[in-house]
């Protein structure tokens, strides 16, 4: 610390951090995740029995119900709720698929008043852009190793 300042005033500054430093109870936190999660993952659920009873198989009941959650986020993230099922739910809405879905909407509705190209076009992956970007690459770089240990017949 400096010694210029008084040690009063950096009491004084540290009993005033620590009062408007939130402070956060870790159980709930993880309560209110696995619960927020879970719900997601009911509706999820739903959704692929509905698919189901209407005939479509497993896969395709699975892409409707990634296709139906992620378009629930879309529109909930439009209309300023999904950040508040965030706020509430922590990891347990930011991990499941709407949570990709509602970061990359949310950058979009924000910066659509600077216009189709430099609004949207541009912030529209600034929080998505490197999960996709390591996704791809990761997954490449996998996928040769896979390919040279089938080639060297280490795997069969």
């Amino acid at each position: 610390m400096n010694s210029s300042i008084p040690k009063a005033k950096q009491k004084q500054y540290a009993d005033y951090v620590k009062q408007i430093t939130p402070t956060h109870s870790l159980p709930m936190n993880m309560a209110k995740a696995f619960f927020t999660g879970g719900v997601i993952c009911v509706v999820g659920q739903i959704i692929t029995n509905f698919a189901k009873s209407r005939g479509l198989d497993q896969d395709m009941a699975g892409t409707w119900c990634s296709v139906t959650l992620v378009f629930i986020s879309v529109i909930l993230t439009g209309f300023n709720i999904y950040p508040k099922i965030g706020k509430f739910g922590g990891a347990g809405s930011l991990v499941p698929i709407t949570g990709f879905a509602n970061s990359v909407a949310a950058p979009a509705i924000e910066y659509k008043t600077e216009g189709q190209v430099f609004g949207i076009g541009c912030k529209i992956f600034t929080i998505a852009g490197p999960v996709i970007l390591y996704g791809i690459m990761s997954s490449w770089i996998a996928g040769v190793i896979y390919y040279l240990l089938k080639i060297m017949e280490v795997i069969s």
